[in-house]
């Protein structure tokens, strides 16, 4: 039996042995999370001239967008990526854009897989999926510096001048010891979480009374959600989320979402299990109980539901920054502002009671038009790491604003740029001129693409 200090170890701890591990590669920059932020952020430093390792835990790049099965994006327009985007998106005829929010669309989520890998690997990025980020080390002075992965291949070491969270719930800064904070407080409660599925109609416009945004018209929003409540309660079947909603993707082809899990730690492996499975037993169980209606819910088929369940609130690592809810209401500009923020404040609300009463909390904020400070995408705690998405620094309730994919884009873009200039500067990113790295920002976004 292994001892430890010469002594048994307790019988609930198992002491793992030390091992050497090889260190794969040096680069440039990697970055923990292939999602919006981290897939734009990945091919911004490419494009910059870095070597980029780009690490992803699903089965392909997109995260929410694609594996999450989200389908609709807000606060996109914006030049760069989502620009691009959603041209190339268009040329596929795999987009619908709302008419009467700009930069707000659905999408088809296959296109965008593919589309997401080749514009990955025209930039030269090194994708690794199906791997998961473990383990994070600092050097002696304070600067992170390796990332240790699992995957098929076994337990890995990489190193990299620069290193991007966009994992979302912050797992690297966490890892990492850096302070973070998650929902209200320092720990929950948070906002539900939602799993979506793709559902085939046999008829798209009988669908219609029932279908929000569908054709791209952004007034039809209230009315098919209620007549969609109405439906299901008379038909008994009761759903988790008090606004359940159905958006055209292309043809025949809808997403549904209509469900809510409550009071579900993102890092609990096992709450996150059960409420996946919890989630797709009652997509499954309406989608029946729909298709026994006829009518306009005839043949009505789950074509997928999502690969994981989509996560609005995670960790918020303490940055250089600290976003707050003043900084929304007040419209705050920043001489570093790498983004330009336009969503509203979208808090879910957080029990099933609470849901049944109304299902967003109302804060009385009213959001004017502000800036995402490049200090809040730098940590604090350490250095040589940055975050992009929802897990970047700020309060409970400005988070609710800035979280949204077009803008996790937009975080994306500025740290990949900030990431390869440090590296390529042999400096840290809270070392740059700010002015410089949003000047290259903007030569970038409008279309001037090098150094």
């Amino acid at each position: 039996m292994d001892t430890i200090n010469g002594e048994s170890p307790p019988a609930n701890v198992f002491e793992e042995s030390a091992r050497s591990l090889p260190i794969v590669d040096t680069c440039d920059v990697v970055v923990c999370g292939g999602g919006p932020a981290g897939f734009s952020a990945a091919i911004t430093a490419a494009r910059q001239g870095a070597r980029v390792r780009l690490f992803e835990v699903n089965g392909c790049l997109g995260g929410v967008w694609t594996s999450g099965l989200l389908t609709y994006v807000f606060d996109a327009d914006k030049p760069g990526i989502t620009k691009e985007l959603t041209t190339r998106l268009e040329e596929r005829e795999a987009i619908i854009h709302n008419r009467q929010f700009p930069g707000r669309f659905t999408y088809e989520p296959e296109e965008m897989k593919v589309l997401l890998e080749e514009l990955a690997i025209q930039s030269g990025v090194e994708v690794q999926l199906h791997t998961l980020i473990v383990a994070v080390y600092k050097d002696r002075n304070n600067k992170v510096d390796t990332l240790v992965t699992e995957s098929k291949s076994g337990r890995q070491a990489w190193r990299a001048h620069a290193i991007i969270d966009a994992t979302g719930d912050g797992d690297v800064g966490a890892l990492a010891g850096c302070e973070f904070e998650i929902g209200e407080r320092t720990e929950c409660p948070c906002q539900p979480m939602t799993l979506n599925a793709l559902v085939v109609a046999e008829d798209a416009d009988a669908l219609y009374p029932y279908t929000s945004f569908m054709g791209g018209d952004g007034a039809h929003r209230g009315k098919p959600v209620r007549e969609f409540l109405r439906v299901l309660k008379e038909a008994e079947l009761d759903v988790s989320y008090s606004e359940p909603t159905l958006f055209q993707v292309r043809g025949t082809l809808f997403t549904l979402m209509i469900n809510h899990e409550y009071a579900i730690e993102p890092w609990d492996a096992a709450k996150v299990s059960n409420a996946t499975i919890r989630a797709r037993a009652e997509i499954y169980r309406v989608a029946r109980g729909l298709r026994k209606l006829g009518g306009p819910w005839k043949g009505l088929q789950i074509a997928s539901s999502g690969e994981h369940i989509g996560i609005r609130d995670g960790r918020r690592i303490k940055g250089r920054y600290f976003m707050t809810k003043e900084d929304i209401a007040s419209g705050s500009s920043h001489p570093d502002g790498i983004a330009k923020v336009t969503f509203n404040v979208d808090i879910h609300a957080p029990t099933r009671e609470l849901n049944d009463v109304n299902s967003t909390i109302r804060t009385g904020i009213k959001v004017k038009p502000y800036d995402i400070p490049l200090r809040a995408l730098i940590a604090r705690d350490v250095d040589g790491l940055m975050m992009a998405g929802r897990c970047i620094s700020g309060d409970y309730i400005a988070h609710s604003s800035y979280r949204v994919t077009g803008n996790a884009t937009a975080m994306g873009e500025a740290a990949g740029l900030t990431s390869a200039m440090a590296a390529q500067r042999n400096q840290l990113p809270h070392q740059l001129d700010s002015r410089e790295v949003l000047h290259v920002l903007n030569q970038i976004r409008g279309g001037i693409v090098s150094l």
